[in-house]
């Protein structure tokens, strides 16, 4: 009788191990429902990264690059910090000394002499500093520093009208310049300005002497948001830029930027081809270019100026564009262009962003140009 209660008690044991068997497989299979708030969350991204894959939370995920209105402005003063460490860091090392006597005033003749701003341009600084303070204020730094920096105001303030877009339809600006000076990249900083301003904006690959000037305008057009009207290698720049014009007037466009060549084989045959696209642009519309820009390269510092007085020998220039202060210590250069050429400068490049080609304004410039903060030590 034991033996068959035995057999019972096995039986059951193998039947419960069947069934518990049965019971977790079925459980294996279905799947399982996410808790409420898993539901609503994404999942984790996956990437491949070392050859396995990694888990990125959402939080993670790389941010959205900024559009080129969206870039956040270099400050001033810092964009200007290579200019301030060139003369003007020289100048405030030697005025950092509680009195003026006349070994230190030879000193700073010589440091305005010697820098890029011109010999014209700093003599007048210094006759400004001996005609504005009496014997008693000589001996006075800060006043001594105040004069320069007044008379530095001065001769950057000159009378001219802004650049007023809504003035003709369309608006033609025209830029001029040696090449490397940076006027494709103006041009696509100016595009996306006004782009993002609402204007309706066309750009003329006027520059067919170079291929890869015509490329870097379409990548400029591009991001900018502006078409670009183009010939082929080598064709005729005036033939481009008057079919920009053309196609602006059709299309109801405000503004058309044109670029232009900024070197043939002689200085001689590259005035005389630009002459050729401003008589070629009048015969067009008889008030264009209604504003020609001259860029140049702050590096240059002397030499810029230089070049400048070519340009305005042979071109009607309304204003400059000053680019790359960032990058020199001789920023200094603007007060011998705006004193020795009496044309206005229109924008500054004080960095690489969109943003960082910044109107002009004299007051801001000379604080920003002057500030001795840190550098004030510097000799």
């Amino acid at each position: 009788m034991s033996v068959y209660i035995l057999y019972a008690a096995v039986a059951v044991l193998l039947l419960a191990a069947i069934f518990a068997v049965w019971q977790l497989s079925t459980r294996r299979r279905a799947p399982i429902a996410p808790p409420e708030e898993a539901r609503s969350s994404p999942l984790p991204e996956a990437r491949a990264g070392g050859g396995k894959l990694q888990l990125v939370p959402p939080e993670a995920k790389p941010a959205k690059v900024a559009s080129p209105s969206q870039d956040a402005p270099t400050p001033l003063r810092e964009g200007l910090a290579r200019t301030r460490g060139g003369f003007i860091a020289r100048l405030a090392g030697l005025l950092s000394k509680k009195k003026i006597d006349a070994d230190l005033i030879e000193q700073i003749e010589e440091v305005l002499f010697t820098s890029d701003i011109g010999g014209k341009t700093a003599g007048k600084l210094l006759e400004a500093v001996r005609g504005r303070l009496d014997r008693n204020q000589l001996q006075d730094t800060d006043a001594v520093w105040e004069a320069i920096k007044e008379e530095s105001r001065r001769l950057c303030t000159l009378e001219a009208p802004p650049i007023d877009l809504a003035k003709c339809r369309p608006f033609v600006v025209l830029t001029i310049g040696v090449n490397g000076a940076g006027k494709t990249t103006t041009i696509g900083k100016l595009a996306a300005q006004w782009v993002a301003e609402g204007k309706k904006v066309l750009l003329a690959a006027g520059d067919t002497f170079r291929a890869a000037a015509t490329e870097q305008l379409e990548i400029w057009g591009e991001r900018a948001g502006a078409p670009v009207v183009k010939g082929k290698p080598g064709s005729d720049p005036s033939a481009v830029i008057f079919d920009a014009l053309k196609q602006a007037r059709e299309q109801d466009y405000d503004v058309v930027i044109a670029d232009t060549a900024g070197r043939l084989q002689t200085k001689t045959e590259l005035m005389e081809e630009l002459q050729k696209v401003r008589r070629v642009l009048k015969k067009a519309d008889p008030t264009a270019p209604h504003e020609t820009l001259l860029v140049l390269d702050a590096t240059n510092g002397q030499n810029a100026i230089s070049q400048a007085q070519i340009f305005k020998q042979v071109m009607e220039v309304t204003g400059i564009v000053l680019t790359k202060l960032d990058g020199t210590a001789k920023g200094g250069v603007i007060l011998g262009i705006c004193d020795e050429l009496r044309v206005p400068v229109r924008y500054v490049g004080i960095g690489e962003k969109v943003s960082d080609l910044r109107a002009f304004d004299p007051g801001a410039f000379v604080d920003a140009l002057y500030d001795r903060g840190t550098e004030a030590s510097v000799a």
